[in-house]
C-alpha cells in the first residue's frame, strides 16, 4: 500500500496539525509548533546513552518505575527527567534521543536531545565511561540533525526552526565528581587549586556556549550544578554526620557564580539575552534543607541504592527500593526523583531573577510568542 509523506509545508496539513496540538494542549500557536533542544549529561540524557557500550546507562529496572510504562527508558530517574517536564511546560511533545531510531520524519519537527550520561564540559570527564557523547559529539550530532531536517523541509525553515527553537544544556557537576574529586589525588586536583579549576571549567564552557550560538540557538537556558556537596553519593562517601561536604559546596559555589557572570558577558557581546541562567543550586538547597517543607521525608537518603545513605552503586535490581518515591528528594546517589525536577521545572517556569536570570520559562515564551 502506497503511502504520502505529507510535510508541514502544506498549508492544509500544517492548519489541521496547529489545529490538533491547540486542541489538545491550549498552548499558543507559537509555542506549540517550537522545536527544543537539549545537550548535556545524565541529568537530562533521554536514553541516548542506552545505543553506546558504555556502563553510564540507567536500562535496568526499577529505573522508570513510575514512568507510564513503568519500564526502564535509560532515564536517571523514577520517571520523567527535566527535558520532559519542560516539553510538557510548553505544551509540546516530549524529544526523542537523538540516537533513537524513532527520531525520524514528523519527529524531526518536534527537537532532539543529544544528551549523554558521564560527559562534562572537559573532554577528560568521564573517561572510565569510554563510550559516551562528549559535548562536541553532541554538536557534531546537531549539526547532523540541521542537514536531516534541512532534506526534509528545506534550509530556510530547517534554520528557522533552530533560531526559534529553546535550548536546554546541562553540563559541570561531572566534571567535579567524576574527575577533580573522583580520587584523593586525581589528576586535575594535582594542577589545579579548586578556584583555579572553576576559572578553567568557565573558560573551556564560555567557548562551548558561543560554538552552540554558531550552530543557531538563540534562546538557551543554562543550568548550573546543584549543591554537589549534599548528594547521597558524596554523604555515603565523604560526610561524617549527614552535612553537605564544604569542599564540594565550595567549588559548586565558585563555579556557579562564575558561570552566572561569564553569561551575563557574554549576552552583552552578543547584544541580546541568548543564554539564561538557570540557578540549580539555590533551587536544589531550598529543597534539601528543608524537605519537610516540600512535603518529602529525607533529602539524604536516596530512594534506590545501597550502603550508607543508599549513597553507594547505581540503581539497579540489587539496590534498596522505597516504597514511595514522592517522599525522596533524590532517587539514586546523584539524581532527583521526577516529584524534585517538578519543583525544579515549576522555578524554572516562574522563577524570579533570583532563580533565572535575566528571565524565567514563561516569560521567555509570552516574549518570543508576540515576535
Amino acid at each position: 500500500m502506497a503511502t504520502t509523506l505529507l510535510t508541514l509545508s502544506s498549508p492544509r496539513v500544517l492548519m489541521l496539525t496547529l489545529t490538533i496540538v491547540l486542541v489538545v494542549t491550549v498552548a499558543p500557536k507559537a509555542e506549540a509548533a517550537r522545536a527544543f533542544f537539549v545537550f548535556g549529561d545524565s541529568l537530562v540524557d533521554s536514553g541516548n546513552n542506552n545505543y553506546l557500550a558504555t556502563i553510564a546507562r540507567a536500562d535496568s529496572p526499577p529505573n522508570g518505575i513510575d514512568y507510564p510504562t513503568h519500564r526502564p527508558t535509560g532515564r536517571f530517574s523514577n520517571g520523567f527527567n527535566l527535558p520532559d517536564i519542560i516539553s510538557e511546560q510548553m505544551g509540546a511533545e516530549r524529544t526523542l534521543p537523538y540516537l533513537s531510531p524513532e527520531l525520524t520524519g514528523q519527529k524531526l519537527l518536534v527537537g532532539a536531545n543529544f544528551a549523554s550520561a558521564g560527559i562534562g564540559i572537559l573532554n577528560d570527564t568521564g573517561i572510565q565511561f569510554v563510550f559516551i557523547l562528549r559535548i562536541f559529539t553532541q554538536f557534531e550530532l546537531f549539526q547532523q540533525y540541521q542537514q536531516r531536517l534541512s532534506t526534509q523541509v528545506g534550509q530556510a525553515q530547517a534554520k528557522r526552526l533552530v533560531n526559534d527553537a529553546l535550548v536546554l544544556i546541562t553540563l559541570g557537576g561531572n566534571d567535579f565528581v567524576n574527575n577533580y574529586f573522583l580520587t584523593p589525588f586525581s589528576a586535575r586536583s594535582r594542577q589545579f587549586s579548586i578556584p583555579d579549576y572553576c576559572r578553567y571549567l568557565i573558560s573551556e564552557y564560555r567557548k562551548i556556549l558561543r560554538t552552540l550560538y554558531e550552530l543557531g540557538a538563540r534562546r538557551v537556558i543554562v543550568t548550573g550544578t546543584g549543591p554537589l556537596g549534599c548528594v547521597p553519593a558524596e554523604l555515603a562517601m565523604r560526610s561524617r554526620n549527614g552535612e553537605c561536604v564544604p569542599e564540594l559546596q565550595q567549588a559548586a559555589g565558585i563555579f556557579n557564580a562564575e558561570l552566572a557572570q561569564m553569561i551575563q558577558q557574554l549576552n552583552r557581546e552578543l547584544g541580546s539575552n541568548v543564554f539564561i541562567s538557570a540557578n540549580a543550586f539555590d533551587m536544589n538547597m531550598d529543597i534539601i534543607t528543608n524537605p519537610q517543607a516540600h512535603g518529602f521525608v529525607t533529602s539524604k537518603v536516596a530512594c534506590c541504592g545501597l550502603g550508607p545513605y543508599n549513597g553507594l552503586g547505581t540503581c539497579n535490581p540489587l539496590s534498596n527500593l522505597c516504597p514511595n518515591r514522592n517522599a525522596y528528594v533524590f532517587w539514586d546517589p546523584f539524581h532527583p526523583t521526577e516529584r524534585t525536577i517538578r519543583l525544579i521545572a515549576q522555578q524554572i517556569m516562574t522563577g524570579s531573577t533570583e532563580y533565572m536570570n535575566p528571565m524565567n520559562l514563561s516569560t521567555i515564551m509570552a516574549m518570543d510568542s508576540k515576535n
